[in-house]
Formats: structure tokens, sequence, C-alpha cells
């Protein structure tokens, strides 16, 4: 398993894109400078009236397939 750490900060009109599906995946820079791309559809539990914003933690299995994103304070 491999874990990713990484800041994302969405305006709520950014997320809307993601919500409603017309954008389908998410590309951010991991703490080490790793370029990662992950379906847009796992952030849809974050978002909030303002958006999203905070430090996450995404683990991908052996095979780089989604297995849990989670937030961290």
């Amino acid at each position: 398993m491999q874990e990713y750490y990484f800041y994302l900060r969405l305006t709520h009109e950014q997320c809307l894109a993601y919500y409603e599906g017309s954008v389908e995946y998410i590309q951010i820079v991991e703490d080490a400078g790793k370029r990662i791309r992950f379906p847009a559809q796992h952030i849809r539990r974050f978002v909030s009236a303002i958006g999203v914003s905070g430090r996450f933690r995404l683990q991908l299995d052996e095979n780089n397939r989604f297995i849990a994103l989670e937030k961290v304070n």
C-alpha cells in the first residue's frame, strides 16, 4: 500500500464541476512533489458550502488503485 499526503483547496464553484460530473479526475501534487490523479467522485463527501480545504491522505494499493481518501489534521 502507498500513502500520499497533500493539501487541497477548492472553492465551491470549482467543486461544482467535480460534483456534477463534468470533471472526472482531480490532479494533485503530493508533499514529495509527485503528481497524482484520482477520480473526482472521492472528494464529494468533503465538499462544504465553501468548497474543500484541508490536508488529506490518499491510499493506493500496489497497482495504484484507490483504497481510501481521508482528511487529516
